[in-house]
């Protein structure tokens, strides 16, 4: 269910601003899309699993809060990292 530290490499090198960059909005959100993307094909075979269920909607809420941090400090940033991760809204 979480992911692979190598994944987790080249998510950071993919997203980072800068070199060394684990900090930024665009890194946390894509290491967090990741791990809802896998949570949620968890779920399609354990429909019962409620206690992951709840550190879904924890991840998805956190998601959502560093999304809408990012939309207030920067739209093009903004724009750019849902348009590349494939996020509504």
């Amino acid at each position: 269910m979480s992911i692979t530290a190598e994944r987790k490499q080249e998510l950071v090198k993919e997203h980072a601003q800068a070199k060394g960059d684990t900090g930024s909005p665009e890194v946390q959100v894509a290491i967090l899309s990741e791990r809802i993307s896998n949570l949620t094909e968890h779920f399609k075979s354990h429909h019962k699993d409620n206690h992951s269920r709840r550190g879904l909607l924890m991840l998805v809420n956190k998601r959502r809060s560093l999304l809408d941090y990012l939309k207030k400090k920067d739209q093009s940033r903004y724009e750019a990292l849902i348009a590349k991760l494939g996020l509504r809204k």
